[in-house]
């Protein structure tokens, strides 16, 4: 496999969290008054895994064109890592908040991959007026212990690859059999989002010790779930997509999902597990003509 590498488009913008931690954002604008999209990654992941459903977005490809954020997370990407390496869902959706206040971004449709679906969730009770519907990639209000055992397992632990081929090579060993869908393009793009240049090789794009707030959790006992807060969703029209492999959001939990939501669909994304990377045409398709159903109408 060859090293390649992918342009990213958007433009950086940083802000400042409440207790001042630098964060970052990557900003696609688009002509017109079209209600935002808010996409938020998962645990170790950045903006920069949007960047293909963020030009779709922004550029109108499946409805009108609207200004989309991706956010990195503090300890992810281009923000800066947390003084005392303490990853707090709560902190972060403060900071969420406050990079969408700078913004002046009052309502939004939210894209949440992983911990950026429970993010979505958490504003429901947090800040419900903010969003016109929600899209939830790979996450419910249950999940299951297998699939954060194996999150677990490689987070913080991966070698340092000597290359972007050498990353995609590895990610493919580690993960293949999660995404069997994917082509070499799929896991060169994946290399790209998950390491960066760093002085001996590539690095990871997060804080290694993201892995603390893992390692507290106990998987021999039940998880503690999250209905009542996915029922505070019910006021905003929300998509849950599922990989067809995934291990974390079963399909037994999707299909609760939509006997407690008034206004729920789902979609399956055949040959990948978690999380679907949400780079293929048919499930940006679905999500661009979601969110413009959901939105019509409103700036």
């Amino acid at each position: 496999m060859d090293d390649v590498t992918f342009p990213i488009g958007g433009e950086s913008r940083y802000f400042t969290a409440p207790d001042g931690v630098r964060l970052h954002a990557r900003i696609y604008e688009a002509s017109g008054d079209a209600c935002p999209a808010l996409c938020l990654p998962g645990l170790a992941r950045t903006a920069m895994d949007f960047d293909p459903l963020a030009r779709a977005l922004s550029e109108g490809r499946h409805g009108p064109a609207r200004r989309v954020v991706a956010i990195d997370y503090r300890g992810r990407g281009e923000s800066s890592f947390d003084p005392a390496g303490v990853y707090d869902v709560m902190v972060e959706n403060a900071d969420l908040l406050a990079v969408a206040a700078a913004l002046e971004i009052g309502r939004a449709a939210i894209v949440g991959t992983s911990r950026g679906g429970l993010h979505a969730m958490i504003l429901a009770a947090t800040k419900p007026e903010m969003l016109r519907g929600v899209v939830l990639n790979d996450v419910g209000p249950r999940l299951e212990a297998q699939g954060l055992m194996r999150i677990r397992a490689y987070v913080g632990k991966l070698p340092k690859p000597g290359s972007y081929a050498q990353a995609a090579a590895m990610l493919k060993d580690v993960a293949g059999a999660q995404f069997p869908a994917l082509g070499d393009d799929d896991w060169a793009f994946f290399a790209q989002t998950t390491f960066r240049p760093g002085e001996s090789g590539l690095e990871p794009r997060y804080d290694a010790r993201l892995l603390r707030a893992l390692e507290t959790l106990d998987l021999t006992q039940p998880l503690p779930e999250m209905w009542p807060q996915f029922e505070g969703l019910a006021h905003a029209p929300t998509l849950a997509i599922r990989g067809e492999r995934s291990d974390l959001f079963s399909a037994a939990t999707l299909a609760e999902m939509a006997t407690r939501h008034p206004n729920f669909s789902s979609t399956t994304v055949p040959g990948q597990g978690h999380a679907p990377l949400l780079r293929d045409e048919p499930t940006i398709r679905l999500i661009g003509e979601s969110i413009a159903r959901w939105t019509a109408g409103a700036g």
